[in-house]
């Protein structure tokens, strides 16, 4: 596989798997005990329609939002001191 993203998700899915044994019912109750012991902190999207919405709210907010860095002001014309 030449994906490392893929071959990454892959690996952790046979890890998974491996650590309940190559049983599905213990994988989900590790999986359940995992989520209640991190719960999730960001916003819930149930449908399209609500990440549609969620996602224009951000690109709403983003507008405002400064796009590019500021210029280093006279960092490439400062020239060392010669030495004498």
């Amino acid at each position: 596989m030449t994906n490392p993203i893929l071959k990454n998700l892959w690996q952790v899915k046979d890890d998974l798997i491996r650590e309940a044994d190559h049983d599905l019912q213990r994988l989900c109750e590790n999986t359940r005990r995992w989520a209640a012991a991190h719960p999730h902190s960001g916003p819930v999207v149930e449908n399209a329609a609500a990440l549609r919405a969620l996602l224009a709210r951000k690109e709403d907010s983003a507008e405002h939002a400064l796009r590019e860095d500021a210029p280093d002001f006279g960092a490439k014309s400062k020239k060392p001191a010669a030495k004498r």
